[in-house]
């Protein structure tokens, strides 16, 4: 649920030197470089890597850069001073140029391969080569790796050029989808997700590539025209980059003994992840086996409680294949993202993301992405049956508890102790036919208002409008015509189910006597049910602003949306508690995207 306030210091770090002290390159110290790679990094061609962890490779600067935007309240966590942002040294180097770093700083970055997989399906016909040695990081280089406070972190350029891993595109992510992730990571820290993090984000002033994009009000699935946008680097932060689709490509090799080394490397790059993102819960002193056992089961956790925490905020990751799956267990790639306006068990942001990647089918999508964690854990097995054994049950055992975690998810959206299974689905029914704004309902349900008229003000009166924008399936769905008199009288016998739900004792903690006051369930309530969500169509102002220079909108949502649970002021709640408006369904670019660029 919500994050503990961050721990906060002050500023200790108020230069690039004073970073420089504090770096740790572990990846590229421990693990295997591509035996093919230049050592200067002049690796910038699309070609097939067959072995090693890693290649270096430099960024490429993009020009003139400017600075839009960078997270004061990580910057703070972190104990940089601010003004280590708009500094011309720290500048050069998130923005791509790294060969003037201070020792020991490396002036060279690395890129890390892996392979694809789409709900449970290996694929590896469609990288260029035809032979899964061409899938990685096309756009994104490490430039650094630094323990700060007692925490390591690795510090990612997206957008930094072409690497090995391109596959012939330009290497670069442009303003529009850069401003997207930089506000989404932060405000998905704010709302208690684990996630990656924004450090910075810089545009090219004279930087500019075409990209295929939406015409203004179309309405067209798919873009309708290629325009020019100016070119990006956000700079995003996580203990490490590692993705199940990496521990695959590992996996693989080793099943298919498709070099000599490929076992011993999928057993480096596992021990890897576990030091990095495990080491607190598995100890070092266990055996190989062992570790990956425990691997198995903290990741089985993690992933079952980020995927519960995404509905509960009302977040869809879009394209949720393996590649875009953090093996540490964090929300990573804001790619085809979306935060549904109107509650759609069936909303997909990417409109190449079909239903397995949809809203309430996200357990599912990670269930998949699981079973495909533990098979490229097996070969790591083999001569380990017990061990083996165990990895089985807990792969099998993931459908239970994400089903665990949901309800306990659901009851606690609900204030109730325990999962209550009619009244969600007589809820779940209603505001689909209805229908509701998600992240507006749960919030005025946390009121805990006396009647339904309070809840009315996540109904969205243009109801035929709200539901085209869902699932065929509903579409066709007359209920949803009820006579509006018919449909109060249905909202007012859940609501008044729920009211005796949560005023029963057996429904309350145990250990709390006498039980909870309206005002102490309802305190309760909005620490689980977000007030704020950065939904696309505060987004999209934000971004066509700054391709003119303007970047106040930027910060504007950067300040409302890292306190999502705060009441904030009566302007921002007008301007940010509301109904999507109807102009702005089913227009694509802002309902639906198709790439994200």
């Amino acid at each position: 649920m919500p994050n503990r306030l961050s721990q906060v210091t002050s500023p200790t770090i108020a230069t690039l030197d004073d970073l420089a002290k504090l770096v740790n390159y572990s990846l590229m110290d421990t693990l295997n470089c591509d035996p093919d790679a230049k050592a200067n990094g002049t690796d910038h061609a699309s070609r097939q890597v067959f072995t090693g962890h890693y290649v270096p490779v430099n960024p490429t600067p993009i020009k003139e850069p400017e600075y839009v935007a960078h997270s004061k309240n990580f910057f703070r966590e972190l104990g940089f001073a601010d003004s280590m942002a708009e500094s011309a040294d720290f500048v050069r180097m998130f923005t791509g140029d790294i060969s003037q770093v201070p020792e020991p700083m490396r002036k060279v970055g690395w890129a890390c391969g892996y392979a694809l997989s789409i709900f449970g399906t290996e694929y590896f016909q469609q990288c260029p080569f035809q032979t899964g040695n061409g899938y990685g990081d096309g756009r994104a280089v490490s430039v650094l790796e630094a323990v700060i406070n007692g925490r390591r972190w690795e510090m990612q350029l997206k957008g930094g050029g072409r690497t090995p891993y391109c596959r012939g595109a330009d290497g670069r992510a442009v303003l529009r989808s850069s401003v997207r992730e930089f506000l989404a990571q932060e405000h998905m820290h704010a709302l208690g997700v684990p996630t990656s993090r924004s450090l910075s984000l810089y545009v090219s002033r004279t930087e500019k590539v075409k990209r295929p994009w939406y015409s203004e009000g179309s309405g067209s699935k798919d873009p309708d025209m290629l325009i020019s946008e100016a070119v990006a680097i956000s700079t995003r932060v996580a203990p490490s980059f590692i993705r199940v689709g990496q521990l695959e490509l590992f996996g693989r090799r080793a099943r298919k003994q498709e070099h000599p080394k490929a076992l011993e490397e999928l057993e480096k790059i596992v021990l890897h992840l576990i030091d990095r993102e495990y080491g607190d819960v598995i100890d070092k002193q266990l055996t190989t086996a062992e570790k990956v056992v425990l691997l198995a089961r903290e990741f089985r956790s993690r992933l079952t409680s980020l995927v519960a925490n995404w509905i509960r905020i009302g977040y869809c990751q879009g394209n949720f294949n393996s590649d875009n799956c953090a093996a540490g267990g964090f929300t990573l790639d804001y790619g085809p993202f979306g935060f549904c306006d109107v509650f759609n068990p069936h909303y997909q942001p990417w409109t190449a993301g079909g239903d397995h990647f949809a809203f309430l089918n996200q357990p599912v999508a990670a269930e998949r992405n699981f079973h495909m964690f533990c098979s490229a854990l097996r070969s790591l097995l083999t001569s380990h049956q017990n061990s083996l054994r165990q990895l089985d049950e807990i792969r099998s055992g993931f459908s239970e508890v994400m089903q665990a975690k949901m309800e306990n998810m659901w009851a606690a959206k609900l204030g109730l102790g325990t999962f209550h299974t009619a009244l969600f689905s007589e809820l779940e029914t209603l505001m689909v036919q209805t229908p509701v704004d998600y992240t507006l309902f749960f919030r005025q349900l946390s009121m805990v208002p006396d009647d339904i008229g309070p809840l009315k003000k996540s109904f969205y009166k243009d109801s035929k409008r709200a539901m085209a924008s869902m699932h065929p399936a509903y579409q066709t769905d007359q209920t949803y015509q009820t006579a509006p008199e018919g449909m109060d009288k249905r909202w007012s016998k859940w609501l008044t189910k729920w009211q005796s739900l949560i005023a029963s004792t057996s429904m309350t903690d145990a250990n709390a006597a006498p039980p909870r006051s309206r005002e102490e369930l309802s305190r309760q309530m909005k620490l689980v049910n977000p007030k704020y969500s950065l939904r696309e169509w505060f987004l999209v102002p934000a971004y066509q602003q700054a391709t003119v220079g303007n970047y106040a909108l930027i910060r504007e949502l950067q300040e409302v949306m890292t306190q999502p649970y705060a009441e904030q002021s009566k302007d921002v709640e007008a301007k940010y508690y509301r109904l999507k408006p109807s102009e702005f369904f089913e227009v694509g670019g802002l309902s639906y995207l198709s790439c994200s660029s």
